[in-house]
């Protein structure tokens, strides 16, 4: 049964699955996922890779829609939404950590932060005092002007991390976003996902990063395109 409804909640999923097409096959990338997410919360998704992490994210994320179950974002159901309506949901409510930080390297790190202002219908002005902040915020604040293409992986990475949480969203997706960083740049970006849950955002993070397990409320383990557990941190997970 899905988890009980709280004034807190960001995201539910009820029964959701997606299957994919291979051939003349159809393969289930996740079944009967039912989930609920809340404001204030680092949810860590764990399994091995097949496992349904990443088709999760994708839909939590309303990056892809299921083929079974609905997904509820904020009240709204997506399934009745269209692609038009689904776009401009996302805009501004939600905020996407990528393993590759999906930055643009032609564009000064300053300029990376501030597109999601713009799309949102924000003033130059605005976008960039909003983009200012948040490279502070992750210690960017001497680099504003850099084209992201010079900058380390790390620092692209923490410009990624300011552009997924410059208008402070509902919501934010992650993907392994330690993945490949030292232990330094791995905990500004945690502690900065982990700030933003205690301002009122919803984190959902795939990672088998330790430092980033460590900082979390909730873990949720994937196995084989199945829920296989879920607990609070430091409690044994039940299926």
């Amino acid at each position: 049964m899905p988890a009980d409804r709280g004034a807190d909640e960001v995201l539910r999923a009820e029964g959701a699955g997606r299957t994919y097409k291979s051939g003349k096959e159809e393969v289930a990338a996740l079944s009967g996922a039912d989930l609920a997410f809340n404001a204030g919360e680092v949810t860590v998704l764990r399994g091995r890779s097949g496992s349904g992490k990443t088709t999760l994210l994708n839909l939590a994320g309303l990056l892809d829609r299921p083929t079974a179950g609905r997904i509820i974002f904020l009240g709204r159901d997506t399934r009745r939404l269209s692609d038009r309506k689904l776009a401009l949901l996302r805009r501004g409510n939600l905020g996407y950590v990528l393993q590759d930080s999906g930055v643009v390297e032609r564009m000064s790190a300053l300029a990376n932060v501030a597109l999601p202002g713009f799309y949102a219908g924000l003033t130059v002005d605005k976008s960039r005092k909003l983009a200012r902040a948040a490279l502070d915020a992750v210690e960017l604040g001497g680099k504003l002007h850099r084209m992201v293409g010079q900058l380390s992986g790390g620092e692209r990475m923490r410009v990624g991390l300011a552009r997924a949480l410059v208008l402070s969203p509902r919501l934010v997706i992650c993907d392994e976003p330690t993945a490949s960083l030292d232990a330094e740049t791995a905990n500004l970006v945690i502690g900065a996902l982990r700030q933003a849950a205690d301002t009122g955002a919803c984190i959902i993070c795939a990672s088998h990063d330790p430092i980033v397990i460590e900082r979390a409320d909730r873990l949720i383990t994937l196995a084989a395109g199945r829920i296989t557990g879920d607990a609070r941190a430091g409690a044994e997970a039940v299926p």
